[in-house]
């Protein structure tokens, strides 16, 4: 059975209209309310009565002297103050939208990126951007993807390339890779050292998921290491890898942005440079395809690589 018939269901009350009314019912004077709202008192009272056709109620008592509200004008008053309230908010949300680098952005980072980069984007943000809420969420590569894709994640810091479909990278730098020795290793401190050396060494890697472990296997087979060369995975993360290289355990690649952090904690550590061109990575932004904030993340890029010429990188991309 269909539900009852309503003479005035279609019928959608405008803004003018509503707006008409809830001054009419503050000021309870056509000529004060019409004034008030910048409107010809002729059409402010059209505008009410047509509010009361579409609404099918008596909202006001007219009379010689004064306006009144009927008991269902009284009612419907406070109900149209809190929609037009509520529009003045949503327009003020969209202004907001409007504006770039407010309101929240949550970027996520990699492990092995996060606590050598950060600083410089916090910086970056805090003097440039003071009114954007950075929210961080620090996760591997494939998890960060998810993210990314289901809306979860706004904005990617990570290395690459990623070859996904549906993401626009935005380079930021190169950065070379070292050598990390114990003190008394043969090749510790070298400023020459060939990428074929990374053939026989003991080599000491991250746990599956990270991007750096893959990064350096393929360094390796790059200079021709086997298959069969011994590979250690026993670190969850650079500073404890690190850590196992002062102990003697083998040998490890760094990022030149991790070195000072991570190094400068032991003295039993020491670096080594290849020779060039040494292995590296790239480091980006990455945000989905057709963002709607696509042109304020590529300012962003442009401003983080400002920023990041005093590291020890080689700043790429547009406007580098």
């Amino acid at each position: 059975m269909g539900s009852p018939y309503n003479p005035y269901r279609g019928k959608q009350p405008s803004l003018s209209q509503l707006r008409a009314f809830a001054a009419v019912a503050e000021h309870l004077h056509f000529r004060d309310a019409a004034a008030a709202i910048g409107m010809s008192q002729p059409a402010l009272s059209g505008a009410v009565s047509a509010l009361e056709e579409a609404l099918g109620v008596q909202l006001l008592e007219r009379t010689t002297r004064k306006v009144l509200l009927s008991p269902a004008g009284e009612r419907l008053a406070v109900r149209a103050k809190a929609v037009l309230d509520a529009v003045s908010e949503l327009m003020e949300e969209a202004e907001a939208a409007q504006a770039p680098f407010t309101g929240v952005l949550r970027l996520g980072v990699i492990p092995t990126v996060a606590p050598y980069l950060l600083p410089t984007v916090l910086r970056l943000v805090h003097e440039r951007y003071p009114e954007l809420d950075l929210q961080v969420h620090e996760e591997q590569t494939s998890s960060l993807l998810e993210g990314l894709a289901a809306g979860r994640l706004d904005l990617l810091l990570l290395a690459v390339p990623l070859g996904v479909p549906g993401v626009i990278e935005l380079p930021l730098f190169d950065e070379d890779f070292v050598l990390v020795t114990p003190q008394g290793h043969p090749l510790a401190g070298r400023e020459d050292i060939p990428r074929e050396a990374l053939k026989e060494l003991n080599l000491l890697l991250l746990d599956e998921g990270h991007c750096l472990r893959d990064q350096a296997l393929d360094i390796c087979r790059e200079a021709g290491r086997t298959e069969g060369a011994p590979v250690t995975t026993t670190a969850a993360g650079l500073s404890t890898l690190v850590q196992l290289v002062a102990g003697g355990l083998g040998v490890t690649l760094l990022p030149r942005t991790a070195v000072k952090v991570e190094t400068a904690r032991n003295t039993a550590l020491f670096t080594g440079r290849f020779t060039d061109p040494a292995p590296s990575r790239r480091v980006a932004l990455a945000m989905r395809t057709g963002a709607a904030r696509h042109e304020e993340f590529e300012e962003l890029a442009r401003s983080l690589r400002g920023a990041m010429k005093r590291l020890p990188v080689r700043v790429v991309g547009a406007g580098a």
